[in-house]
């Protein structure tokens, strides 16, 4: 058999229309000779009544008393619902099709529930129904643990499933079908000479995707990745094949003659940056300060350490809660607020001089102050104010050449 899997995301299956844009892709691919797994997410975003914070809504979210299995028993429906409701109007199109649920399709997961790790894939009951059916819906985000209860693999769930299963299937391809055209040089919302790219690497979709480019899910690009399992990300309400994430060499070795070393940039905007100073030299300073915001549940970011200060950010929405922690510590802490970090990506920056160098350039001709930087094999990023962050993105997009094809 020749198998192709088809991710539709929340946005992709919200209503009636939009799903016949969904089937027209399966459709397609069937014509071409497929035997296809649609992986579908609970459908829409909240106020929608059965996207997935909608059913947190139900249980007062994080005021509930129900326990993670129970909220994961709860949240499991979202997608099992749109399954059933997918698989429906394909059979009422005379498609052969079946919907079935992440268990049902050998998603064996840990026990760690609302984030649960996917162990194996028992592909065998998949393979029996392939032969029946021209495709199986299956629910995305969702599995079982070795006691049969049903687990949920966190955010972007539905992405990690959609790779898993590729790989279990040995998929010809993964396709993400989402509301967008591909995997963009950047936000189109912020730079309207944004551009879709035809093809990027793995390590390249990871870092954008780290980094606050919210298309695919990391986790599940590492899972394709592993097993070279080529993925697409595609345009629900369009035909063309979006943008192709393969291996870096597949990628266009004349990419650089354009200086085009930068592939692509993302951001992660309502920053605080903490730095915190000792005169004394304290060598425990950087380890009372990472524990103490660890067990506060805090998430720290963008870190630079030296033997008298440690410098990290945190989201605004917790910079209370670790000012009130250091304090506790009798540290006082210096905030600069409301910044962004801003990413740049690219395979073929790897250890070539001058890319800083050109950032730090960009945007002082722009006059944007850069609080923080930091860089690795293909990504350098910049800390800003979030005031400056979308002249600062379109000034870096046509400093590395990214609005045009040429």
């Amino acid at each position: 058999m020749k198998v192709l899997i088809q991710k539709f995301g929340g946005t992709s299956v919200r209503d009636t229309h939009v799903r016949q844009h969904a089937i027209k892709h399966v459709k397609n691919a069937i014509d071409n000779g497929y035997k296809v797994i649609v992986v579908v997410s609970a459908m829409g975003r909240y106020p929608d009544p059965y996207a997935t914070d909608s059913l947190l809504q139900l249980i007062g979210e994080n005021t509930t008393r129900l326990s993670s299995k129970e909220k994961d028993l709860l949240l499991s429906c979202g997608e099992t619902i749109s399954a059933v409701v997918f698989s429906n109007e394909l059979l009422s199109q005379n498609i052969e099709s079946i919907a079935i649920t992440g268990a049902q399709a050998g998603i064996i997961t840990s026990s760690e529930f609302g984030n649960a790790q996917i162990k194996q894939i028992q592909n065998q009951h998949m393979t029996s129904l392939l032969y029946q059916h021209d495709v199986v819906v299956v629910t995305g985000f969702q599995g079982r643990n070795e006691d049969y209860e049903v687990t949920t693999i966190g955010r972007g769930g539905s992405d990690t499933s959609a790779t898993a299963l590729g790989v279990a299937m040995n998929a010809e391809y993964v396709d993400i079908f989402t509301d967008v055209h591909g995997i963009m040089t950047a936000d189109p919302r912020l730079v309207s000479k944004a551009r879709k790219l035809d093809k990027i690497s793995y390590t390249e979709i990871c870092n954008l995707a780290y980094q606050g480019a919210k298309v695919i899910h990391p986790r599940a690009v590492e899972i394709a990745m592993q097993a070279n399992i080529p993925i697409r990300v595609r345009s629900t309400m369009e035909l063309d094949e979006g943008t192709l994430i393969t291996t870096e060499d597949h990628a266009d070795a004349n990419e650089s003659v354009n200086d085009r070393y930068v592939t692509g940039i993302a951001y992660v905007d309502h920053l605080t940056q903490i730095r915190v100073e000792d005169q004394s030299e304290n060598s425990n300073l950087h380890v009372e300060v990472f524990k103490a915001m660890a067990e506060a549940g805090i998430s720290v970011d963008f870190i630079n350490i030296s033997p008298s200060s440690v410098v990290y950010t945190i989201l605004n929405k917790y910079e209370e809660k670790a000012v009130h922690v250091l304090k506790d510590l009798n540290i006082i802490p210096i905030l600069n607020q409301h910044c962004a970090k801003i990413s740049l990506v690219g395979a073929g920056m790897s250890g070539l001089p001058g890319v800083t160098s050109k950032i730090v350039q960009t945007l002082s001709q722009q006059h944007i102050p850069i609080f923080q930087s930091a860089d690795s094999h293909r990504t350098i990023w910049v800390l800003v104010k979030s005031e400056h962050l979308q002249t600062a993105i379109n000034a870096l997009h046509v400093a590395f050449q990214l609005d045009s094809d040429a």
